[in-house]
């Protein structure tokens, strides 16, 4: 059972999570459209997913990263020909009319014009005259529905610029003189409006100029993310020590920057910096609680200083062919940079424009994605028709360092394979995963061990020393969206261990997560998984991992996390919650630890 030691740290910081979780929930968030917009979006493959997934999506294998040029051009299309307007008004609404009309009230509120009016029948015949087709793909005035007044002095305009186009180029005789009369008419009944549209399009052209002088880059946008969480370790032990760990309550942060660059369209150029100070709950048999069950997603570097700016990552992606998507990472890791984990665990997964959604590393992927580190390799991903994906990764965590027992095919590496099965309607996916890997005897790499999942107990992230191993790991993960409301997902996973010359082993590991969008307010999400994280099930007798000789986990310990993001408008998040660990490190004799968590997420 939970063996709570409440003390006044304790009391406080609880006090202080209510306090929080009240000011949430009567704060008067914003409307979307009370919120200042950026100037252009920075959205970029599989880093453009908002807080909360779109689960009826593949990965999407086109790169196309707006820059601020382009969206220049965005709005400059948009503008000219003034023609064009007509196309993309909206219906007639006369209760919510659009917000481009609505500054002007005298338009605004206008009534439509019908097709039994004589202007409407005026157009009309100006444009099938002279060929003036104010907009519409399929070549018609629409005769049949009304028009908002404003959309109708689009057309008008329209049909001005084409007579004047006709007497410009000397064919003036074509135009008739009682036509030229009804339009003279026409422009007095809407002048009000032909004003409007012109000053609305003058307005768009002088910002689409402000944005073009003040740009920050042709090809580049930048993704930044700040977080800010509180953390408390209200009940546990160190595993090794066997000594209450300390309960104090700490405020930490971490920051990250993403250049993204496109060359051409179809390419981008992703480097990624950043640094902070949120430490890890622990690790194989060190930090607070000397094992990394239970351990944050937020942690920084456990390899670099804290607060200290590194580069995080730098890859290049590129489309040889429409569905075909390669990325060259000199400094990455191949199964998140393809998103192979998220399409089955969108809710708790994320992507670096949010951050992870759930509160822990294991809820976020299942054992066969967490045995590969940080460093240089390569990730393919091959759409295979509408249903089907394909993707490979090859990481090599110390590719970079030319010294022995390292590089990038004499070292350590993973090597994954993953088939993804899409339903029709995407609200079922599943994927099966293979990885093989090794780790050369005495190698570490950015997680701080050198072979293992980095999370799960002490045994399954240990090596026999002076021996290499080689691990097989094999996985099977789901998702269903059962409704809006709710979705599901789960993994199993098992991995075969081979100690070289020692003996072998075997772990294992198996979650469940529910997920409740909107749950309490639009665009919040809460998640609860229960699962079982990475342990040795089994052990050769000629193995020795710290335990003794062929002594594997002799307990099951289970994960219960639980969280519930909500959002502040468009890019602010703040994310309470519990992660319970029962029987740490496998081991019963271990009390359970319960960990508090606020994080706060800053997009910009």
């Amino acid at each position: 059972m939970l063996n709570l030691r409440w003390n006044y740290r304790c009391i406080l910081f609880l006090l202080s999570l209510l306090d929080i979780l009240a000011i949430l929930v009567f704060y008067p968030a914003k409307s979307q459209a009370e919120l200042p917009k950026p100037d252009v979006s920075t959205t970029e493959l599989e880093d453009n997913k908002a807080a909360q997934p779109v689960i009826n999506q593949t990965i999407d294998t086109s790169i196309a990263p707006v820059t601020r040029k382009k969206a220049a051009n965005d709005l400059q299309e948009r503008v000219t020909p003034v023609s064009q307007l007509l196309q993309v008004a909206p219906p007639s609404d006369k209760k919510a009319p659009n917000n481009s009309v609505g500054q002007v009230t005298s338009v605004s509120q206008l009534s439509d014009i019908l097709p039994t009016d004589w202007a409407f029948q005026a157009l009309q015949s100006l444009v099938e005259r002279y060929g003036v087709i104010a907009g519409y793909t399929d070549s018609t005035f629409k005769g049949d529905r009304s028009l908002t007044r404003y959309e109708f002095a689009a057309g008008l305009n329209a049909a001005l610029d084409r007579l004047n186009e006709l007497i410009a180029t000397s064919t003036g005789d074509l135009v008739k003189r009682e036509d030229l009369d009804t339009l003279k008419k026409l422009q007095e009944q809407f002048s009000p409006e032909l004003a409007q549209l012109r000053g609305h399009v003058d307005s768009l052209e002088a910002r689409t100029a402000n944005l073009e002088a003040t740009q920050f880059s042709t090809t580049t946008t930048l993704i930044g993310r700040a977080q800010i969480v509180v953390g408390d370790l209200l009940t546990g032990n160190n595993v090794v020590t066997k000594k209450p760990a300390p309960h104090n309550a700490t405020l930490q942060g971490l920051t990250s920057l993403r250049l993204n660059t496109s060359f051409n369209g179809k390419d981008s150029l992703a480097i990624t910096i950043g640094g902070g100070n949120i430490e890890s709950l622990g690790q194989t048999r060190a930090g607070l609680l000397g094992t990394y069950e239970g351990r944050t997603a937020d942690n920084a570097s456990i390899t670099f200083a804290r607060n200290q700016i590194i580069l995080s990552g730098l890859r290049y992606r590129f489309l040889p062919y429409p569905n075909t998507q390669v990325n060259i990472y000199p400094l990455s890791d191949g199964a998140s940079e393809i998103g192979l984990s998220g399409p089955i665990n969108p809710y708790f997964e994320s992507s670096f424009a949010t951050g992870a959604n759930g509160i822990s590393r294991f809820s976020r992927r299942s054992l066969v994605y967490n045995y590969g580190d940080t460093g240089p390799g390569i990730a393919i991903l091959q759409g295979l028709g509408k249903q089907l994906q394909f993707g490979i990764a090859y990481s090599a965590p110390n590719g970079n360092n030319p010294t022995f027992n390292n590089g990038l095919f004499t070292g350590r590496y993973l090597a994954l394979a993953q088939l993804i099965y899409y339903s029709s309607n995407r609200n079922f996916r599943v994927a099966a995963t293979y990885v093989n890997t090794y780790s050369p005897p005495n190698t570490l790499g950015f997680s701080g061990t050198n072979f293992g999942p980095a999370v799960g107990s002490n045994l399954v992230n240990s090596t026999v020393a002076g021996a290499g191993t080689v691990g097989n790991l094999y996985g099977l993960q789901a998702f269903y969206q059962v409704n809006p409301k709710l979705a599901i997902n789960g993994w199993v996973s098992y991995a075969a261990h081979r100690y070289l010359g020692r003996g072998d082993g075997e772990a294992m590991d198996w979650a469940v997560g529910l997920a409740f969008p909107d749950l309490f307010s639009e665009g919040a999400l809460g998640g609860v998984l229960v699962g079982m994280e990475p342990k040795i099930i089994s052990l050769t007798k000629g193995v020795d991992l710290g335990a003794g000789a062929g002594q594997a986990d002799k307990d099951t310990s289970l994960h219960v996390e639980a969280f519930y993001q909500y959002k502040i408008g468009d890019n602010i998040e703040v994310t309470p919650g519990l992660i319970w660990i029962t029987a740490p490190n496998s081991d019963a004799s271990n009390p359970d630890s319960l960990f508090a968590w606020v994080r706060t997420v800053f997009r910009f």
